[in-house]
């Protein structure tokens, strides 16, 4: 069992490596249209299923407190947290519907929407894309394997390159503490 558990941190470490080498450019424009969007006082919302609604929460909760450095909490929103809002919204209209209704009910334009789906094909992520994009704001994705049906979406898809949905999960929160830090930086006088 200790040879599978060293296997396993080779793997990882050698699979993230490269993803992240790879998808450094994608990351960096990323991180600078939500440093401008929270330098203009605008918000970040994020929205995911199960392990990526976990990913979002996780997001907001950095930018409103802290990653490592003192500084002024930011506005960022995990749409995955509101368990009124989200069982009302898909009794009334459907669960494919939880993240859209609040991103039409919160976005406003110039504001960040970041869909997490390892697939790429989550509906409900898919449809608060198509309603921010509607709305003038700046859309990000992480994804995984191909990228799904959210890469054609988003001004910024961020493509883990993997089929293993916990690969991909490990580079999405690798990605996040590295957006997280940007923006901290950039706040931070």
């Amino acid at each position: 069992m200790l040879s599978f558990i060293k296997d396993e941190f080779r793997a990882h470490l050698n699979d993230t490596q490269r993803a992240l080498e790879n998808l450094s450019p994608i990351i960096l424009d990323a991180g600078n249209a939500i440093i401008k969007a929270l330098k203009n006082n605008k918000k970040v919302l994020i929205c995911g299923n199960g392990g990526s609604a976990a990913d979002s929460q996780h997001f907001a909760a950095e930018l409103t407190g802290r990653y490592k450095r003192e500084r002024k909490g930011l506005h960022a929103v995990a749409l995955s947290t509101d368990t009124s809002a989200i069982t009302a919204i898909a009794n009334d209209y459907g669960y494919d519907f939880v993240f859209s209704r609040q991103v039409e009910a919160l976005i406003e334009p110039g504001d960040v929407l970041i869909g997490i789906s390892t697939s790429g094909n989550s509906q409900n992520v898919i449809n608060a894309l198509e309603v921010a994009n509607k709305t003038n704001c700046v859309t990000i994705s992480l994804s995984g394997k191909d990228g799904g049906a959210i890469k054609s979406l988003c001004d910024y898809s961020i493509i883990a390159p993997s089929n293993d949905t916990p690969r991909i999960q490990e580079i999405h929160i690798i990605c996040i503490h590295i957006l997280c830090d940007m923006v901290e930086q950039s706040f931070v006088a």
